[in-house]
C-alpha cells in the first residue's frame, strides 16, 4: 500500500495546497501532553487563528482510526485535548500507532514527516527537542529528523531542559542552518536567549524564506531551523530559568522519572516552580511562532509564485 493510503488530509488544507497557498502544520503533542487542560485546547485554536489572520491555512497532525490526518477538525482537537492514552508519534511510532488504530499526537519528527508527505513546507512548532543533560547519548530523534526531512521549522530554540551547547552542536554536524529571528543567539525556550550564536540572523518572513528556498534548490536535504525569542513581555530571565531547570531535574531524580514521561514531568515542574510565568511563556511562544511560520510560509509562495519557469 502506498503511503497515501494512511494519510487524510483536510479539505480545506488539500484546497489550499493544489492552489499553491500557503500553509502551516502544528504537532500535537503539546496538545496532548505539552500543556495542561484547558490551556491545551485554547491555545491549539489560539495557534490556528493566528496562522489564518497571516494569511495561511493551519493544519495540525494527529493519528486517527489508523490514519494520519493533516488538519484536524475541532471535535478531533478536543479529542486530542481531553483523552486519555494518546500516543505520541514520532518516527517509530507510526507503524504501531497505524497498525493498532490507535489515537496518536505527533512529536516534532512526527510532525515534520506527516507535513513531507502531506506537501507542506513550513511547521511551527515551540521548542524542539535535543540531547539531554547529563547524557550525551541520549539524543531527541527530533534532531536526526530535522537532518533529513525537507521541513522549514519555526520554534523557539530547543526546550530549555536540555543540553543547548550539544544541540547546537548536532545541528552543525548535521547541516541544519540555525536562523535566529530577530537575535543573533540560540533563543533559550522560556528565555530570549541562551548566549550562543546562531549561524545567522534575519529579520523578515521574506530573509527567511529566501534561505529556505535556496537550500532546497540547491538539493540540499533536511530542515532549516528558524529560532524566535518568547515574546519580550513574557520571557523570563535566563538565571532563573536555569535554576527552576536545575531544581526540576533534582525532583525528577529523586522521583525515578524517566523516559518519555521525563520532559512532560520537567515542564510541569517548572511551571510550578516559577508560578505558572513558565506556562504563560510556553502559551505566548507558541502563538508567536504559529505567527511567524504563517509569515515565512507566505513569503515562500510569493516567492514561488514570482520564479521565472
Amino acid at each position: 500500500m502506498p503511503i497515501t493510503d494512511y494519510l487524510t488530509i483536510a479539505p480545506p488544507v488539500q484546497e489550499a495546497l493544489d492552489a499553491g497557498q500557503p500553509v502551516v502544520a502544528l504537532e500535537s503533542t503539546v496538545i496532548s501532553h505539552g500543556l495542561p487542560r484547558p490551556h491545551n485546547y485554547e491555545t491549539a485554536r489560539q495557534m490556528e487563528a493566528a496562522i489564518r489572520e497571516a494569511g495561511a491555512v493551519p493544519a495540525t497532525v494527529g493519528l486517527f482510526h489508523g490514519q494520519i490526518v493533516v488538519g484536524c477538525n475541532d471535535d478531533q482537537l478536543r479529542t486530542l485535548a481531553y483523552a486519555e492514552n494518546i500516543r505520541k508519534v514520532s518516527r517509530r511510532d507510526f507503524p504501531i500507532a497505524i497498525a493498532r488504530r490507535e489515537l496518536g499526537a505527533t512529536t516534532v519528527a512526527g510532525t515534520m514527516i506527516a507535513a513531507y508527505l502531506a506537501g507542506i513546507q513550513v511547521f511551527a512548532t515551540g521548542g524542539i527537542g535535543g540531547v539531554h543533560r547529563g547524557d550525551a547519548d541520549d539524543v531527541s530523534a527530533d534532531l536526526p529528523e530535522l537532518a533529513m526531512t525537507s521541513v522549514a521549522v519555526v520554534c523557539a530554540g530547543a526546550k530549555a531542559i536540555l543540553d543547548l551547547p550539544r544541540t547546537l552542536e548536532y545541528l552543525e554536524t548535521a547541516g541544519v542552518p540555525v536562523l535566529g529571528y530577530g537575535t543573533d543567539t540560540f533563543p533559550a525556550f522560556y528565555a530570549a536567549s541562551s548566549g550562543l550564536p546562531v549561524d545567522t540572523r534575519v529579520d523578515s518572513p521574506a530573509e527567511a524564506a529566501a534561505i529556505i528556498r535556496a537550500k532546497w534548490e540547491m538539493g540540499l536535504q533536511g530542515a532549516v531551523l528558524v529560532t524566535v525569542p518568547p515574546p519580550a513581555d513574557l520571557a523570563l530571565p535566563a538565571e532563573e530559568v536555569e535554576a527552576a531547570v536545575e531544581a526540576a531535574m533534582r525532583d525528577a531524580s529523586v522521583s525515578g522519572v524517566t523516559g518519555k514521561a521525563l520532559t512532560p514531568y520537567l515542564l510541569a515542574r517548572v511551571s510550578e516552580i516559577t508560578a505558572g510565568r513558565s506556562l504563560e511563556v510556553n502559551i505566548g511562544l507558541l502563538v508567536q511562532n504559529a505567527r511567524i511560520a504563517a509569515q515565512i510560509a507566505v513569503q515562500l509562495a510569493d516567492q514561488t509564485t514570482q520564479t521565472p519557469s
